[in-house]
């Protein structure tokens, strides 16, 4: 029995125009992610990871080369189809949270739902939602009344609120104490562990890097190695 892929990417290749100068921010990536899987994508400014963390995000397109996002091929999509594979497939947590201000927790969980068109059940989901990452007792709570760990917690109840094949965390800790941090990534782990959930982080932390499960490092464009 083959091995189950929610990620297979082949010699993805991203160009970009900078006045008369070409630059390859990509250059030839292969990289395959199990179901299930925890795994970090490191690399130093330049490197190319957050050109690879949209492209897996499908917040952008390959210049060339193939990728299939849980049996569904991404490369070839227009704009349109790419924000509907995005909103059923792909949950985002930032380190900057991107919450709506005037919203309250309930309010921006429950937005993916909203954009999917989702109406029935929509507010049980994001309580329950909530309530998985420890938030039950601040749903209506606006950004601006809770802290920045109690913030990324919103972030991720609304990033597993459609269920996704993968969850998509770039530097998830990079604007919090090193405390709340480590309570952030317990939830990450957690949700992977009680759900199976696919968990790619993006992080220039090693200590991050260390609790997943494989590490792959770019530099330059190019995969520098997957271990």
């Amino acid at each position: 029995m083959g091995k189950d892929w929610v990620i297979q990417a082949r010699d993805l290749v991203k160009l970009y125009q900078m006045g008369n100068v070409e630059v390859r921010a990509l250059n030839g990536v292969s990289l395959a992610i199990q179901r299930g899987e925890v795994v970090s994508i490191m690399g130093p400014s330049g490197s190319g990871k957050s050109t690879l963390m949209n492209i897996l995000g499908c917040l952008d397109r390959p210049t060339s080369g193939d990728y299939t996002l849980d049996d569904e091929s991404v490369g070839s999509l227009n704009d349109d189809q790419l924000a509907d594979i995005r909103n059923r497939k792909v949950g985002f947590v930032f380190q900057t949270f991107n919450l709506l201000s005037r919203a309250t927790a309930l309010g921006n969980v429950e937005l993916p739902l909203r954009y999917a068109g989702v109406t029935e059940g929509r507010k049980e989901k994001a309580r329950a939602a909530l309530d998985a990452v420890g938030l039950s007792d601040r749903i209506f709570h606006r950004p601006t009344e809770l802290s920045g760990g109690q913030q990324q917690r919103v972030a991720i109840a609304r990033a597993l609120i459609n269920e996704p094949a993968i969850i998509l965390a770039d530097e998830p800790t990079g604007n919090l104490d090193s405390r709340v941090g480590h309570e952030i990534m317990e939830i990450l782990l957690n949700l992977n562990h009680e759900r199976g959930t696919t968990l790619i982080i993006v992080t220039h932390d090693p200590k991050i890097a260390k609790q997943t499960r494989r590490i792959i490092r770019l530099l330059d464009g190019r995969l520098e190695s997957d271990k």
